[in-house]
């Protein structure tokens, strides 16, 4: 029989780590005591506790991770540590029920960012510290982190990266260890943090605030201490800081990591998802600002611009804070700022949708029908940049592609079912599954997911963690022919 020991034992360490990562908050409680000291200490408690048993039962048996391994490794990582990330969110907001905890805690690592708290401008900064954490430690993806400081895993460290990153081209790799692929982009990532933490205390946040919305900002996650979200600051220059690095964060941390160890920009010039990165973007704000102007939706065209440049970043690379309600628009303009969120973000980056890369790949390869259409013997191969992507890819992108549409239709339907309404359903399933966050309808960026029932929560629950795992991860996990020996 096939054992799973070593993989619940790797299990063990992530777990253990996480409950480590969590004593960051404890501390930050401690040092403020802000009444929330006492949940953090039972949650790091019982974290760790729970890691090092796990790990002391299951490590006699040692082989090195096969790849089925680190698909199975990869999804109870992502299912079991929102588990204990509940913990501290269960023990200190009074009236909590387990689902939503587990929702919040979900919603946090796969730094999607839709709530279910109200009252946040009151809660310690410590829970909300701990709220936003979670985004930078799910941006960058809880096995990245543990393949860049644990290296106990041996060969299985490089399935884990490819379950853990999964991106149309994953087969390339900047440095020949996966280790140091995983620790220079996590060097670029702290880096980028400690810049927007900065940026945004210069621009007019206090110390602690400039923290929180840094991990938020830089994890593409959307989590707030405002109930109002950004948009309690009511500050252009704030705003004007979370759209660059929203826009930074949204590239390829690998291009950042090669600008920064060259020392030039030369990395970003030749990117190819770049050029369509920002040409959608740029197009998207004008077209919108164009169009709400010409309704009439604010007073003047500076306040259309800031409200429409602002929540198109935000909604395309999934970062998912606001500063207005942007349901109060036409329906023209709420769509299409939610479906940018499917597409825009870069491979490689926090960002959730099917990525720029496979929009790319899809268009192009439409295009090559269409010539084969006019001239059949004609050779039209389809490339990224001057790299030819193989048929392989293509039967991969097309693939995710289909199954990405399919998870749309069932998840709205299974929604719908519940007496959801079909705009609520469809776009929180788009949201959730794209990892951005606030949708329409009751979900907007006004309220929050607190209205949903516990079967409705756990079902965006879990679409987040598909959306965050790019659907095939989990869903090979979930098939028959996986388990067979």
């Amino acid at each position: 029989m096939r054992s799973y020991f070593p993989v619940l034992s790797a299990l063990g360490l992530i777990v253990t780590m996480f409950g480590v990562l969590m004593g960051f908050p404890l501390a930050v409680s401690f040092f403020l005591d802000d009444g929330a000291t006492r949940a953090f200490d039972d949650a790091v408690l019982l974290t760790c506790a729970a890691g090092v048993v796990l790990w002391a039962l299951t490590r006699r048996v040692k082989r090195d991770l096969k790849p089925s391994d680190g698909f199975l490794l990869v999804a109870l990582t992502w299912v079991v540590t929102p588990v204990f990330g509940a913990i501290p969110l269960f023990g200190y907001v009074p009236g909590l029920s387990v689902i939503d905890a587990y929702f919040e805690a979900v919603s946090g690592l796969t730094a999607t960012g839709g709530t279910v708290l109200s009252g946040l401008d009151r809660m310690p900064i410590s829970i909300n510290l701990w709220r936003t954490f979670m985004h930078w430690i799910g941006g960058m993806g809880v096995i990245v982190l543990v393949v860049a400081i644990l290296p106990l895993l041996g060969i299985g460290g490089r399935q884990l990266f490819r379950a853990e990153v999964p991106t149309p081209m994953k087969e390339s790799s900047l440095t020949p260890r996966i280790t140091e692929t995983a620790k220079g982009l996590w060097t670029a990532y702290i880096l980028l943090t400690a810049a927007c933490g900065l940026s945004l205390w210069l621009a007019g946040l206090d110390g602690w605030e400039a923290l929180i919305h840094a991990f938020s900002v830089t994890g593409l996650g959307g989590f707030s201490s405002k109930d109002a979200s950004l948009g309690h600051f009511n500050s252009v220059p704030v705003e004007m800081v979370a759209i660059a690095f929203a826009l930074l964060a949204g590239l390829n941390y690998a291009t950042h990591y090669l600008a920064l160890v060259r020392r030039n920009p030369r990395p970003y010039l030749s990117d190819p998802e770049l050029p369509f990165y920002f040409g959608v973007l740029l197009a998207s704000v004008a077209v919108l600002t164009a169009y709400l102007m010409s309704v009439e939706a604010h007073a003047d065209f500076l306040t259309t611009l800031r409200y429409v440049a602002f929540h198109v970043v935000s909604m395309s690379t999934s970062l998912g804070l606001a500063t207005y309600d942007y349901t109060l628009w036409p329906m023209f303009a709420q769509m299409w700022i939610l479906f940018l969120g499917s597409f825009i973000a870069c491979s490689g980056s926090a960002g959730g949708g099917i990525k720029m890369m496979r929009a790319i790949i899809l268009y192009k390869q439409v295009y090559r029908e269409i010539v084969r259409s006019l001239h059949p013997n004609a050779v039209h191969p389809v490339r990224l940049g001057i790299q030819p992507v193989s048929e392989d890819i293509l039967h991969a992108v097309l693939g995710f592609s289909f199954m990405y549409m399919v998870s749309i239709v069932a998840l709205t339907l299974v929604l719908a079912a519940t007496g959801l309404d079909i705009i609520t359903a469809f776009s929180g399933v788009v949201a959730c599954l794209n990892n951005t966050g606030p949708g329409l309808g009751a979900i907007g960026p006004a309220s929050n997911y607190a209205g949903l029932n516990d079967f409705q929560t756990a079902t965006l629950a879990f679409t987040m963690i598909l959306g965050r795992l790019e659907i095939f991860t989990l869903l090979v996990v979930l098939t028959p022919v996986f388990w067979r020996r």
